[in-house]
């Protein structure tokens, strides 16, 4: 099991919590020190799809021009702008047995994983 994200983020600590408390091992790759590429996120993207893992939340998207991100209309601008600002990876990003999980849901959790 591999969790992506960075450490400092609340809903990655909690996901990571998470497991823990249910006794599950995992690795985790920090984004901010190991970074992503474009492969890895159009392997997500093929699950869910790259709207789904482009965070429209954070900061880093708020504070980025109107005009990159009205940019932002295909995969591969989504995987570039991930790939450079990896802070607009929507996270956890949970990879269990060749699935993939965005963000963190508990009960999404328990139905891949169990319990």
């Amino acid at each position: 099991m591999d969790v992506y994200g960075i450490s400092n983020c609340t809903t990655v600590k909690k996901a990571r919590a998470w497991l823990d408390e249910h006794g599950l091992s995992y690795s985790f790759h920090d984004f901010k020190k190991a970074g992503t590429t474009p492969a890895q996120l159009a392997a997500w993207a093929a699950q869910v799809g790259w709207e789904k893992l482009l965070n429209r939340q954070g900061m880093t998207w708020r504070q980025l021009p109107d005009e990159v991100k009205a940019g932002i209309t295909t995969a591969e601008a989504a995987f570039a702008l991930m790939t450079d600002k990896t802070s607009c990876i929507k996270r956890p990003v949970l990879e269990y047995r060749g699935r993939v999980l965005v963000g963190f849901n508990p009960a999404e959790y328990t139905a891949l994983i169990g319990d």
